[in-house]
């Protein structure tokens, strides 16, 4: 495709995978990501992205092997899908979306499948912009998450969540706890150090679980697998912002008015 590249084995050490380009702190955490996608490349998961320094990408893979807490047999599923800045509204978006539509399609899947903020959330795709494009919600958690589907017949089936969202709540019911794994170049960094300080400077009790397998993704208690804060067992936010001292207060006051 004219001036997109796809990331591969190959080409992932040289290549930018978009997010945190020159963001210094998370350099460890920025390298992690290329980690993850090296082991997921060998799941026929796929990075397309426009061939300049920015953030246009598109990511997705087979739904069996995602790293979320879905059931979605013989579909494709979205992870990042990211156009911003001066690329919005420029095409970008709808060429890379139906570049996962096409690859779907040549592999006789029954479509895509994503999860999306009910509201907007943090580092969830635009959920107006793919009900635009064809999309329909399938599925819905408590605490704010929609599962939306594109078919390619009205015949197949609708994937649903995993048991383990259906709550919005997680085990902990005791201060902050946070879920993330090493899908997000900014996550470990933040969840490792910024909330420590965080949770501290407010006495709360803090617990950091690291989403190290596909079957711990597929069982986690919430549907955002990059990050997700709890606070006291109900999901709070997708925002990894929240993890920093000046944020946390902000964040945590604004998610519980929605």
């Amino acid at each position: 495709m004219e001036n997109f590249i796809e990331l591969n084995e190959e080409n992932i050490t040289s290549e930018h995978i978009c997010c945190a380009i020159s963001d210094k702190k998370c350099a460890e955490s920025y390298q992690a990501k290329k980690d993850w996608l090296k082991g997921e490349f060998k799941n026929n998961y796929t990075f397309r992205k426009l061939d300049e320094r920015a953030k246009v990408f598109i990511e997705y893979g087979p739904a069996e092997s995602a790293w979320v807490p879905i059931t979605a047999n013989n579909y494709l599923n979205i992870n990042c899908f990211w156009v911003s800045g001066k690329y919005k509204k420029s095409g970008y978006g709808k060429v890379l979306l139906k570049s996962a539509i096409d690859q779907a399609k040549n592999q006789n899947k029954a479509g895509l499948v994503t999860v999306v903020g009910t509201k907007k959330y943090h580092f969830m795709s635009d959920t107006k912009w793919l009900l635009k494009q064809g999309f329909v919600e399938v599925d819905r958690t408590s605490s704010g998450f929609s599962l939306l589907v594109l078919k390619f017949s009205e015949n197949e089936e609708d994937p649903f969540f995993n048991p383990s969202v259906k709550n919005g709540e997680c085990s902990d019911k005791e201060g902050i706890v946070i879920y993330y794994s090493n899908r997000c170049p900014f996550a470990e960094f933040h969840a490792q150090n910024s909330i420590t300080e965080t949770a501290h400077n407010r006495n709360l009790p803090l617990k950091v679980i690291k989403i190290e397998t596909m079957k711990e993704a597929q069982n986690a208690p919430s549907p955002a697998t990059i990050f997700s804060l709890f606070l006291d067992g109900q999901f709070v936010t997708t925002d990894i912002s929240v993890c920093m001292d000046s944020r946390f207060d902000k964040v945590v006051e604004k998610a519980k008015k929605h």
